[in-house]
């Protein structure tokens, strides 16, 4: 059976955290402010929301083990992560980029401004490939150039 004290402890701060669900932004930032001595940090309303429960919980219960947070500090230390950074797909102007679609062949020249297909003026190989297929291309990978498969 629980301990009617720790039982009452919880109730308020299950009630603590329903409340939160009807604070404004505003109060949100606020009761931030209040819990932790900082401006908020700039996140929607409800990630802060979960914030804030997250610390009023830690406050009360306690946080993560000293094991636990050592052991997920040491797997994210040991952990190496790639992130693929998109590159900009640059196009030498007078450069003729060429694509077979649907049995037609799509001739781009390269300008200083853009692209030229049919005579017309374009600002990206996207609008092209785009007006080409009728549906949304990475133009770039459209036309082959892209560093990515």
């Amino acid at each position: 059976m629980q301990n009617p004290k720790k039982a009452r402890a919880e109730q308020r701060l299950a009630g603590e955290i329903a409340r939160l669900g009807s604070l404004t932004p505003a109060e949100l930032r606020e009761e931030w402010r209040t819990l932790t001595g900082q401006d908020a940090p700039s996140l929607g309303t409800a990630l802060l929301r979960r914030l804030i429960a997250q610390r009023q919980q830690e406050r009360r219960l306690g946080g993560l083990p000293v094991m636990v947070a050592r052991e997920l500090e040491r797997a994210v230390a040991s952990t190496q992560v790639s992130v693929a950074v998109p590159t900009r797909i640059t196009v030498s102007p007078g450069a003729r980029l060429i694509r077979e679609w649907n049995g037609q062949t799509i001739a781009v020249l390269a300008t200083e401004t853009g692209f030229i297909w049919e005579e017309r003026e374009y600002r990206s190989l996207t609008q092209i490939a785009r007006e080409v297929t009728g549906a949304h291309w990475s133009g770039p990978r459209f036309f082959g150039i892209s560093s990515r498969g």
